[in-house]
Order: structure tokens, then C-alpha cells, then sequence
């Protein structure tokens, strides 16, 4: 069993670096855990999309994307046009900033929240990259069941890191109580959005 730990443990920590980071998904999850709507959903659909992919890239069919640049390009366009789309919506949240209300708050459509969740999964060519390619290929360092277990390390980090910003989320409600506190946190949400929706097409520019 102690043969073990050292994969997992690889695996977590190579997960946790890639996936702690502000990034389109990351801020979707936070904003849709202070406004506690659908969180459980939503950090499902998260944290089971990067195991699908991670089992995939562990299983060593990271090569197809690789070998096929055309597939990234086309999720390159469609994603910066959706990133710099949510972009505008979070500018105008904005300008024109709400706050929370225990007793009422801001609700979202399941359908909804479960296709922007989605979107910022599978839109996002890094995902594949980080997920298929760069922990698929490292994967490849280990031998059998400890390639399982290297996966599994992987896939774990993802499901402690989403459910824990998902549901720990509302410990910054009373800060969120204030128009300016959300006022911050979309402009931050725009920003983010718009620079990866940009750096997502500059190389097809370049």
C-alpha cells in the first residue's frame, strides 16, 4: 500500500497546481457559490468533467489531440467568442451591482448553470491540455497500477478543490452583503474572462 502513496500524492499535487488557478471555471464556481445556486451541480459537473479527462489522458489517447492542431483551433475560436461574451455580461453586472440577501437571492435556471459549466469546461483548450496531454503524459512515468493511482491522485485534487471553493464560498458572504463587494468581484470575473478569451485567438493571429 505504501507503494502507493508517492503516485497519489504526484498526482494530487500536479492536479492542484494546475486547477488552483483564477481562471473562466474557477470564477464561475465562486460566484455561483456565493450566490449558493445549484453549487452541488455545478462542482459535480466540474470536478467529474476533469476526471473524464484526466481518464482519458491517463489511458493514453492524449496523442489524438496532439496529433490533430486543427481540433484545439476550433476550440480556441468558439471558446474566446463565448469567454469574451460572458465578458460582457460580468461588466455590465458591473456597472449596476447587486448584493446578497439571505432571504433572496439571485437565481439561476439549472439548464443554465449546468450549460455555462459546461461551456467553461470543454471550450477551454488549457483543460485539454493540462488534463489530456500534460497529466496523460506524465502518467506515462508509471507503471500500471501506479499510473492508476497517479490518475487517481489527479482526479481527487479536482474534487477537493471544487466542491471545497464551491461550498466554502459562503464563508464570504457578509463580506457580499455590499454592492461594492460584487462590483469587485465581477470586474475581476471580466477581466479574467476577456484576457483568456484573447490569449485564446492571439496565437492564431500571431
Amino acid at each position: 500500500m505504501s507503494s502507493f502513496i508517492a503516485p497519489v500524492f504526484a498526482g494530487f499535487a500536479l492536479g492542484a497546481s494546475l486547477i488552483i488557478a483564477i481562471g473562466a471555471q474557477n470564477a464561475f464556481v465562486l460566484r455561483m457559490g456565493l450566490m449558493r445556486s445549484h453549487v452541488f451541480v455545478v462542482c459535480a459537473i466540474c470536478a467529474l468533467s476533469d476526471a473524464a479527462l484526466i481518464v482519458v489522458g491517463v489511458a493514453g489517447l492524449g496523442s489524438f489531440v496532439d496529433r490533430y492542431p486543427a481540433v484545439l483551433n476550433f476550440i480556441r475560436i468558439a471558446g474566446a467568442a463565448f469567454l469574451l461574451g460572458y465578458a460582457v455580461l460580468a461588466a455590465r453586472r458591473a456597472i449596476r451591482p447587486g448584493v446578497l440577501n439571505v432571504d433572496k437571492r439571485e437565481t439561476v435556471p439549472l439548464a443554465t448553470a449546468a450549460g455555462l459549466c459546461l461551456a467553461f469546461t470543454f471550450l477551454n483548450p488549457h483543460v485539454y491540455l493540462d488534463t489530456v496531454i500534460l497529466i496523460g503524459g506524465l502518467a506515462a512515468s508509471w507503471n500500471g497500477s501506479l499510473r492508476v493511482a497517479f490518475g487517481a491522485g489527479a482526479v481527487a485534487s479536482s474534487f477537493v478543490w471544487f466542491f471545497g471553493l464551491g461550498y466554502g464560498a459562503r464563508l464570504l458572504a457578509p463580506v457580499f452583503e455590499k454592492p461594492v463587494s460584487w462590483r469587485v468581484l465581477d470586474t475581476m470575473i471580466a477581466a479574467v474572462m476577456a484576457w483568456l478569451g484573447i490569449s485564446l485567438v492571439w496565437p492564431l493571429l500571431a
